[in-house]
């Protein structure tokens, strides 16, 4: 984790403990709050539901998901006996974050009423329950949040959580590839005597940088017997040296300047793949040894195979004007060989393990709640989500690690 992703995290702890509203009773996952008591000092039945009196009617309800799908399941009594479920008609009200409500009906099974429907996760919901039975109707209401918090807006805004709205998006293919950064071929320059002579005084050695006409040998000619000047023809660094004091110039290079402001990073791509990739595609690059990814451009596709496995190399250029792309520096690539539009999508990076779910959190007002995930394609930066999160939803879409973080501080917990 790095020292600003640590500072944000302290920042919201530190604001949150300031002002004393960090986890609220019903923002810890599964309490339940409002009409009736937490759930841990609520009362449980012999199927460890929660036990709903009025007066001698009971009603146990329980949320099954024992290798199937989860489900209501209540057991009836009357005067401490139980009563038959098919004289009981149930109906429950799930009232989710955002004002959607489920509506769960129930059947007779067995020794018990099974709801016809699944409880979707979140299990964080007010219910409203209203059971009929000879005559008379019972009626509780009580809340049970999972995986929400509560954050003022300020504190949250302090803390850099910053909110998006779901939607459609587009989502690139992308293409793996392995290679190394290699100084751009078109930013090389050799540079040889115009006259031979000999070489008098050598100015520059490897690794000096140099300015687009500073000096870099003086040469006398065998002809005039006049000394002249070699230049550098562009800014750079001094990447080859072959001129010393007293040698003849001769024809050869004798010094070789390299403009490392831009880059390729050159990319080793089967022939089975090549066909897919064009001049012009993005291509997001990243170095093997860590770094924050950068975006580049396909410029060339070598016509012919090279090596044992004859793979092609694919060039993608680079700015570098930080130097932080040294030549030879190993590096992986994605190249976008397409892209797909997708009804929703949200950022990559808003995406948090919670649990066992893939979760975005969701933002109304001041309430923040996890919302678990079915995900389909992603290029890294955008991700697909085909389930889980609607359309215009309002979601975290950077520093969303700090609301995981404010909500497993109290304890998570999936407590029917």
């Amino acid at each position: 984790m790095n020292t600003k992703v640590i500072l944000s995290a302290m920042l919201l702890a530190a604001i949150l403990s300031g002002c004393g509203n960090s986890e609220s009773k019903d923002a810890a996952p599964e309490s339940e709050t409002g009409h009736d008591a937490d759930s841990d000092e609520a009362p449980r039945g012999p199927h460890s539901g929660r036990v709903l009196q009025d007066g001698s009617f009971a009603l146990e309800l329980a949320i099954y998901e024992a290798g199937v799908p989860p489900e209501f399941r209540a057991w009836a009594t009357l005067d401490g006996k139980p009563l038959a479920p098919d004289r009981v008609q149930l109906t429950v009200a799930l009232e989710r974050l955002g004002g959607v409500t489920d509506r769960i009906e129930f059947t007779p099974q067995e020794d018990f009423l099974r709801s016809t429907s699944e409880v979707h996760e979140p299990h964080s919901f007010v219910l409203g329950i209203e059971a009929t039975s000879g005559g008379a109707a019972h009626r509780w209401m009580y809340d049970t949040f999972e995986g929400r918090t509560t954050i003022p807006a300020e504190t949250a805004k302090q803390a850099g959580v910053v909110v998006a709205v779901a939607g459609p998006g587009a989502i690139a293919e992308v293409l793996p590839l392995y290679g190394v950064i290699a100084p751009d071929p078109e930013n090389v320059r050799t540079v040889t005597a115009r006259y031979a002579g000999v070489i008098r005084s050598v100015g520059k050695s490897i690794g000096d940088a140099v300015r687009q006409g500073d000096v870099l040998a003086q040469i006398e000619s065998n002809e005039s017997l006049r000394s002249y000047d070699i230049t550098a023809p562009i800014a750079g660094v001094v990447t080859q040296r072959n001129a010393n004091p007293g040698e003849n110039s001769a024809d050869q290079a004798l010094f070789t300047i390299t403009d490392l402001s831009r880059v390729v990073a050159e990319l080793s791509v089967f022939p089975r793949d090549v066909s897919r990739i064009k001049t012009g595609q993005r291509a997001r690059i990243r170095a093997v040894d860590g770094g924050g990814p950068v975006d580049g451009e396909v410029v060339r596709v070598s016509p012919a195979g090279a090596g044992a496995n004859q793979a092609l190399k694919v060039r993608i250029a680079l700015g570098n004007a930080d130097g932080r792309w040294t030549p030879g520096r190993y590096v992986t690539g994605e190249v976008m060989i397409a892209t797909a539009e997708v009804p929703v999508a949200v950022r990559a990076d808003a995406v948090q393990r919670l649990r066992d779910w893939n979760v975005a959190f969701e933002n109304v007002g001041d309430v923040y709640e996890a919302r678990p995930l079915q995900l389909g394609r992603s290029d890294g930066v955008w991700v697909e989500v085909t389930a889980g999160l609607a359309s215009g939803a309002r979601y975290v879409s950077q520093n969303s690690f700090l609301i995981k973080a404010d909500i497993e501080k109290s304890g998570a917990s999936h407590d029917h």
